[in-house]
């Protein structure tokens, strides 16, 4: 039986309803800690609400700067974007979190900690995980997976019924997260995939039809592959990414509405608002484009992919990644330069890209005078690139009875 326990406190229902659920379960101490990733809002207020409803200590850590520059801008880096749509904002958060958790329990010295992922979601798996990873000997409590309350509405009267103020009604029961790099929105009416996201299910974007008319565009400089400036201004990761979180979501940018692939294995209808990812994720790939080998690209995109799904998956702390991440690293050596965006009405478009770094040469790629393209050398090139496909279709496509193959028939 754990006496001390520290949990990863959001403010919200299920976090909130926990603190009061722990208490009785075991009689143990709660130390509440809120991790500050760019939420922003209402820190004190629920710092205030963990020790009104009983929490013995409430921690509020500003780990802003360390998300962006050891999570956020590694997964920029390597392109990653699960299955092609999601940024990974929440996916980001956990492992930092858990080591959080880890580091609060060792110093209040704490035999447990508590986190408020349901059974049927991702965040349990990367918790649960991480702290195995860095902390074998503590014990993890996930209240939701097996309380009574089974569903939301237990909750929210649990709550009323031991005065515990939480910010949700059976009006809007919508469950959200979010940190600089995105919003997640799921639940209520949600989880229909065939109805339309309500209005009222976002916060950071203007819809089209409320985004300007008239369009606007930003110079996003990047060193390494690490964004630096906007328009020219030096501004840290924090500040520059919320900067665009705010420009962009003016300009409609960075919705997305998904029906994901959980590692639980069931499918999840989820809504995210993630503008200034939408943004430097374009941005960033329009400048490897510029900078990086057609085999770099290639190899890369591949990776990007298996980078995604280990963040997704709650593998953050393993030899894996680490072995990924040296890759991604050595190819931003020269990702260096400057793209320009055009923002309106939902749409980021690359409209310039520049960098001292670049692979582009004009004398090579213009027909116009100036041209140094060695017309001449392209026969000999075409002879030996064709010399396979020649070889073949003489020994074996051009003898058979119903003559060359122009096209892959189906068989019979």
């Amino acid at each position: 039986m754990p006496k001390r326990i520290v949990l990863a406190y959001s403010g919200g229902l299920d976090t909130s309803v926990i603190i009061k659920w722990l208490k009785d379960r075991y009689g143990a101490e709660i130390i509440a800690l809120t991790i500050d990733v760019g939420q922003g809002k209402g820190l004190d207020e629920i710092r205030t609400r963990a020790l009104d409803i009983g929490a013995k200590e409430a921690l509020v850590v500003d780990a802003k700067d360390t998300f962006v520059r050891y999570f956020v801008f590694p997964a920029l880096r390597a392109g990653a974007l699960y299955e092609g749509q999601y940024p990974l904002a929440t996916a980001l958060s956990r492992p930092l979190i858990a080591k959080l958790l880890v580091d609060a329990a060792r110093e209040h010295g704490a035999d447990a900690i508590a986190h408020g992922c349901t059974g049927k979601g991702n965040d349990q798996v990367r918790f649960d995980v991480a702290t195995a990873a860095l902390a074998p000997e503590l014990q993890v409590l996930a209240p939701v997976r097996e309380w009574e309350l089974k569903t939301r509405e237990a909750e929210i009267e649990y709550a009323q019924r031991h005065g515990i103020p939480v910010p949700v009604t059976k009006a809007s029961p919508y469950s959200t997260d979010e940190n600089l790099w995105g919003r997640s929105i799921e639940a209520g009416a949600l989880e229909d995939p065939w109805l339309e996201p309500p209005a009222d299910v976002y916060a950071w974007t203007k819809s089209l039809d409320q985004a300007p008319d008239a369009p606007v565009y930003k110079e996003i400089q990047f060193e390494r592959g690490i964004p630096a400036a906007l328009d020219g201004d030096a501004v840290d990761g924090v500040g520059l990414i919320s900067q665009l979180n705010d420009i962009a979501g003016e300009h409609g940018i960075g919705r997305i509405d998904h029906v994901e692939n959980r590692l639980v294995g069931i499918k999840s209808r989820e809504i995210y608002e993630a503008p200034a990812a939408t943004v430097l994720l374009k941005a960033h790939k329009a400048l490897e484009g510029l900078t990086l080998s057609k085999d770099q690209i290639r190899l890369k995109d591949r990776l990007a992919a298996d980078y995604a799904d280990l963040i997704y998956n709650g593998l953050w702390f393993t030899a894996s990644h680490q072995d990924i991440a040296a890759y991604v690293q050595s190819t931003q050596r020269h990702v260096s330069g400057t793209i320009r965006v055009r923002l309106h009405k939902g749409t980021c478009t690359v409209v310039g890209r520049q960098s001292p770094k670049s692979l582009y040469s004009f004398q090579l790629a213009t027909y116009d005078q100036g041209d140094q393209f060695d017309q001449s050398a392209a026969v000999g090139f075409i002879q030996i690139w064709g010399l396979p496909v020649r070889v073949q279709a003489k020994a074996q496509l051009l003898t058979q009875e119903e003559g060359p193959l122009y096209i892959a028939a189906p068989e019979g």
